[in-house]
């Protein structure tokens, strides 16, 4: 069986954002006995019984954050309320401080949410980008939590643009993020079979962006703790070309070039994977994505290219040569620097189900140089009947770019939904 290949269209509209009042205790069940629960390993755990886990009810109680997800749900859309259920908030030991939830300044911060009328299943996952353990709240959570999931999120370990920082080696921060994954699903498990006297049936893996990579990741080298996963635009990191390493510094050099209407430059930013139509939001892009994440990546994976200097210079003009993003040549780098970004590399070697979808306008990960590879890699890895592979038409990076350029973009919020249902239902027919 190969792996499926499909266009999704018509999509349906999601939620508003509640408004952000002040922050106020909310007690569903008095009786809740939520201080009786333990987690596994952690260093610090803080429990609420509430009248809603959703985001409806945890901003006005102070149980979420909406910065953490400001930019990734579309403008009008509307979600769940009124799931009680347990909120269980703490962090793991780490020496890192990234994360100022809570005033705590301490990483390896999570969130474990319990519903009342429980469905037997647990549902684990990780921030995009360089968020914190409330950002799938909106788009994951809430869709999760009134079917009955159980829901943990985990901050990866280390946050901010400054978490190259953590860890000795290149490629140490992005390493904590798969264990810190794996130790808050052993140990949401737990948390589980606590609450309701038994274990989750199911465990799956979901998330966007670099935590879609995560769930890949999960799913090749922790395949015992899942029963499958969905991956929304995920990241592809592999040692060779393409990867991030690869993508972001043509663009770098072209888009300007492309701005003064030089010949040729169209056509190298077409090369580069930026797929035809998705002009518009280039400018947007450029201004906000590609020059930060092409610095902090590349300062986790090879430091040594700026020396002293953290994460480069800001839009250096091409032509400024070593030690300037916009230059970066992953090809000519180091034999070394190709060693780091292979710890952190993907094979394709699933062991458990996976679902993956990406939008066709996706120019932050183009899905030309990202998810079409990776299909192609876990087709030759032999595991292609375990990927479901959706091509969805005109949907972009984060569903908050609708609002810029609502004619040319999509929701993909309902596409992860729908694909979400698809995964319960392949795995418990297997």
């Amino acid at each position: 069986m190969h792996t499926a290949v499909r266009y999704l269209k018509g999509l349906a509209s999601m939620a508003l954002l509640a408004p952000l009042v002040a922050a106020g205790a909310a007690h569903a069940d008095p009786g809740c006995a939520a201080e009786r629960l333990r987690v596994p390993g952690a260093g610090h755990v803080e429990a609420a019984c509430l009248t809603d886990l959703t985001t409806a009810g945890t901003v006005a109680t102070g149980h979420t954050d909406p910065a953490d997800w400001a930019g990734l749900v579309a403008p009008g859309a509307v979600g769940p309320s009124g799931i009680a259920g347990i909120q269980l908030d703490g962090y793991f030991p780490d020496s890192s401080t990234t994360n100022t939830n809570h005033g705590w300044n301490h990483d390896s911060q999570f969130v474990i949410r319990l519903p009342q009328r429980w469905n037997g299943a647990l549902v684990v996952t990780a921030p995009p980008g360089t968020r914190e353990q409330y950002a799938n709240d909106r788009v994951i959570g809430d869709y999760v939590l009134a079917q009955g999931f159980a829901f943990a999120a985990t901050d990866k370990g280390n946050t901010g643009p400054l978490l190259f920082r953590d860890g000795r080696r290149p490629g140490d921060a992005i390493r904590e993020w798969h264990h810190r994954y794996t130790q808050l699903t052993v140990a949401a498990k737990e948390v589980v079979a606590q609450r309701y006297g038994r274990p989750p049936g199911h465990t799956y893996a979901a998330g966007l962006s670099i935590a879609g990579y995560m769930v890949r990741w999960q799913l090749e080298h922790q395949p015992g703790l899942y029963s499958g996963g969905v991956d929304w635009n995920g990241v592809l990191l592999t040692a060779r070309d393409p990867n991030l390493l690869t993508t972001l510094p043509p663009a770098l050099r072209a888009y300007p070039r492309y701005v003064k209407g030089e010949p040729g430059a169209h056509e190298a930013m077409l090369a580069a994977g930026y797929p035809p139509g998705s002009e518009p939001l280039w400018p947007w892009h450029y201004q906000n994505q590609w020059d930060v994440l092409q610095r902090l990546l590349r300062e986790e994976l090879d430091p040594g290219y700026d020396g002293a200097v953290e994460a480069g210079t800001p839009f250096c003009p091409e032509g400024t040569g070593a030690g300037c993003d916009t230059d970066y040549d992953y090809a000519s780098r180091p034999r070394e620097v190709h060693r780091a970004v292979d710890r952190v590399s993907l094979t394709g070697r699933i062991e458990r189900p996976l679902i993956t979808i990406h939008g066709t306008l996706d120019v932050l990960v183009p899905i030309s140089r990202s998810s079409d590879v990776y299909a192609a890699m876990v087709e030759r890895s032999g595991r292609g009947g375990m990927h479901r592979y959706y091509r969805i038409e005109a949907g972009t990076h984060t569903d908050g770019l609708v609002a810029l350029q609502p004619t040319l973009v999509r929701p993909m919020q309902p596409s992860f939904e729908r694909a979400f249902d698809e995964m319960v239902r392949w795995t418990r027919l297997r």
